[in-house]
């Protein structure tokens, strides 16, 4: 057998004006061709222990990084999948986030993260990138996107599961709960408590949030109440800063108001805070309820009445959904309603 070829400070010629480091380049360093490098790189069982150990010792010498757009056209296949969120701001979708990742990174797969700022535009320009790019699967948020959108995961021909909401349509796969159910529950809740002046405050406006509201209205229509809804809405970011800026603003336009349904726990929180400052009593003059069950509200004072959903094991379980279609697999239950529970504390 030849002499192994020296794999150490190996003279590099650029394939590419950019300067990257190619396979081309991988495999003259380490003296092999460059479909060897591959089976090499990917773990082959066909390729011997000791080029794998050669091909190895030149890409990390040369610094290489595997160029996944390129696999995935080679192949047809990708190792990446896009999760399209609103925001990573929000402390909901980064749970759901960390356990899509922590389903698929076990699996072989990566994700790549888009931000959409719940704007159709900028989720129509991070899907066109994206889909440049060839995912394995998506995973999106919601089933209301502009005509656009749904065009490109249509005509991409990639898996997709939407999730936070049960899509009703043929061949679609989506993991979530009925927001409107939720909503229509906790206004029970408030109803079961002897509130009848309730009323719905709302920030962000997005379409999960008016669905919440719709739930609202609901319940207080099916116990003859359908007057009295009172929805306060703000189109401004979610935060605790609003939420008591809103509890003042409901107290002085509608003063005989006795229960709060705000559309987020932040909101919610916030609301208490204002309240405790105030010293407006919770829940003997307004009961007040969140919805999400964030970090913290069980904590508040009084704690937080809200609506528990299940973002972990929504992103566990779209995340095993995609998986099944990436293989090609069936899916037993392609829209999978995963409830959600009223929380009753003190405030409500």
């Amino acid at each position: 057998m030849p002499p192994s070829k020296p794999v150490s400070d190996p003279p590099v010629r650029r394939a590419r004006a950019t300067g990257r480091v190619t396979l081309a380049d991988v495999a003259q360093a380490a003296g092999v061709s460059p479909i060897t490098v591959s089976r090499a790189l990917r773990g082959e069982r066909s390729v011997a222990q000791e080029l794998c150990e050669r091909v190895q010792a030149a890409a990390t010498a040369l610094g290489y990084v595997p160029d996944p757009a390129a696999r995935a056209l080679a192949s047809s296949r990708s190792s990446h999948v896009a999760v399209l969120i609103p925001k990573l701001s929000n402390t909901l979708f980064v749970e759901l986030l960390d356990a899509v990742q922590n389903s698929l990174v076990p699996a072989g797969y990566q994700t790549l993260i888009g931000v959409t700022h719940y704007d159709a535009g900028e989720e129509e320009a991070v899907l066109r990138s994206f889909l440049a790019h060839r995912p394995a699967g998506l995973i999106v948020t919601g089933r209301d996107r502009s005509p656009a959108a749904a065009a490109l995961i249509e005509g991409s021909g990639v898996p997709c599961v939407h999730v936070m909401e049960v899509e009703v349509e043929p061949g679609s796969h989506s993991v979530g709960f009925s927001q409107r159910e939720a909503g229509r529950a906790i206004t029970q809740h408030l109803l079961d408590c002897g509130r009848r002046q309730i009323a719905y405050v709302a920030a962000q406006l997005d379409p999960r949030t008016l669905e919440r509201g719709e739930g609202y209205a609901q319940a207080l229509a099916q116990a003859g109440l359908a007057d009295r809804v009172n929805k306060v809405l703000s189109a401004e970011p979610s935060s605790m800063a609003l939420g008591a800026a809103m509890l003042e603003r409901v107290l002085r336009e509608a003063p005989d108001t006795d229960a709060i349904f705000f559309c987020n726990d932040d909101l919610a929180q916030g609301a208490l805070l204002a309240a405790l400052r105030l010293g407006v009593a919770v829940p003997g003059r307004v009961a007040v309820a969140g919805f999400n069950d964030l970090p913290g509200s069980d904590q508040m004072v009084p704690p937080l009445t809200t609506v528990a959903t299940p973002r972990r094991e929504i992103g566990e379980q779209a995340a095993h959904m995609l998986m099944k279609l990436m293989r090609g697999q069936p899916v037993e239950q392609p829209n999978l309603d995963l409830g959600f529970q009223v929380v009753r504390r003190a405030s409500a």
